[in-house]
C-alpha cells in the first residue's frame, strides 16, 4: 500500500538529523520544509560538540539546511498559537519549559496550517490540533 504523500509538510529537528537513514521515502511530503527552531538547534549542534569529527559532521548538515531549505518563521500568528499549544502541554501536566523548542516548531505547523513530521511523536504528545505524521525512527528499523 502506497502512503498518502501531503504537498507539503514541516520537517521536525530529529527527523532533519536523520533525513538521509530515512527509508520510507513515500511517508514525507513532497515540498518538505523547516521552521526557523530547527535552523537554531542546528546551529547549536557544532558549538557544543566534543569531537572535532562530530563538529565537522553537524557545521556540514547546518550548511546544506541552510542551502536546501528556506524557513518558515516563528511570527505573530505562530507566538499567539505557541501559547495555546504550551496551555495543552500543561494540561497534560508536561514541562512546558523542556519543550519550549518543540512547541514553537508545532506553533508554526498549526499556525500554518501544516503537517508535522517527526521521527520523535513522543515529543509532541498531547499538543491541541497538531496533524502530527509520525515516521518510523531509523533505529527501530535496524535488524
Amino acid at each position: 500500500m502506497m502512503a498518502d504523500q501531503s504537498q507539503r509538510g514541516i520537517l521536525d529537528t530529529s527527523t532533519v538529523i536523520l533525513l538521509e537513514q530515512l527509508t520510507d521515502i513515500l511517508s514525507l511530503p513532497k515540498e518538505p520544509v523547516i521552521t526557523v527552531v530547527t535552523l537554531a538547534e542546528l546551529s547549536v549542534g557544532p558549538l557544543v560538540a566534543t569531537f572535532s569529527s562530530e563538529q565537522a559532521t553537524r557545521q556540514l548538515r547546518l550548511q546544506q539546511v541552510e542551502y536546501d531549505f528556506d524557513p518558515l518563521p516563528f511570527d505573530a500568528a505562530a507566538a499567539r498559537t505557541f501559547g495555546r499549544v504550551t496551555a495543552s502541554l500543561h494540561r497534560a501536566g508536561r514541562k512546558t519549559r523542556a519543550r519550549a523548542y518543540d512547541a514553537m516548531i508545532a506553533a508554526i505547523a498549526i499556525s500554518n496550517n501544516l503537517p508535522l513530521y517527526t521521527c520523535n511523536p513522543s515529543d509532541f504528545e498531547h499538543i491541541d490540533d497538531l496533524d502530527l505524521r509520525p515516521l518510523p525512527h531509523p533505529d527501530t528499523m535496524r535488524i
